[in-house]
């Protein structure tokens, strides 16, 4: 079995080119789409002052199993997403877009992994966005996590009743990243469907436009 499935796969880019760009996002996109798909979330933000980055996961999927399995069903996969971000977290920092000028941001599986990552990653970010996901591991799985985010912006929103992802696991999250001193908006929506919806839209905007100082 191949040990970093992801590697050399594709990595889009929208909005400003990082020689121009006020700050920068890693958009993650969801099990079973394309990095083009989370890019038209992007545009939804209407904060073309910001480049966005987004990985293509190896045949759509970052992981195999549900986010619930046990971590070891999902390696290598799980491993590999996890270096991809963390390769391109400090590509990006090289070219001058330190962590507290970044967001990480994520639908979905992608959610699940961007919340991972941050927590295994702990340092202050420009912020951290889970549109219907949260921490991974079957329950009980231990969450002490080292390091501090010090302070980062962190919006959780989901359904409360999603097929996917239990309204406890989000909980756990918000729970966790205050814990590590985040500063979290957890917002469940009564009803909704397994989706993105204009009112988590209109959050993440005033965070990207409090990240790039509007």
């Amino acid at each position: 079995m191949e040990a970093h499935p992801h590697a050399n796969r594709p990595v889009l880019t929208a909005g400003a080119p990082l020689s121009e760009a006020r700050g920068a996002a890693v958009m993650v996109h969801q099990r079973g789409a394309r990095a083009e798909d989370i890019l038209r979330v992007a545009e939804a933000f209407n904060r073309p002052e910001l480049a966005y980055i987004a990985p293509q996961a190896a045949g759509n999927t970052w992981y195999p199993y549900g986010f619930l399995e046990p971590i070891p069903s999902n390696q290598p996969w799980l491993d590999s997403a996890l270096k991809v971000l963390f390769e391109l977290v400090e590509n990006l920092r090289r070219q001058g877009f330190p962590p507290e000028a970044l967001v990480l941001a994520g639908f979905s599986q992608g959610a699940c992994l961007v919340t991972e990552f941050a927590a295994r990653n702990a340092q202050r970010y420009g912020g951290l966005v889970a549109f219907s996901g949260g921490l991974i591991g079957p329950p009980g799985t231990p969450r002490d996590y080292p390091g501090d985010l010090n302070g980062t912006p962190v919006f959780l929103g989901c359904s409360d009743v999603d097929f996917h992802i239990p309204k406890e696991r989000v909980r756990e999250t918000s729970r966790t990243f205050r814990a590590m001193g985040a500063s979290v908006e957890q917002r469940l929506y009564p009803g909704m469907g397994h989706t993105i919806n204009a009112d988590e839209i209109g959050y993440v905007r005033g965070m990207l436009s409090r990240l790039i100082g509007d």
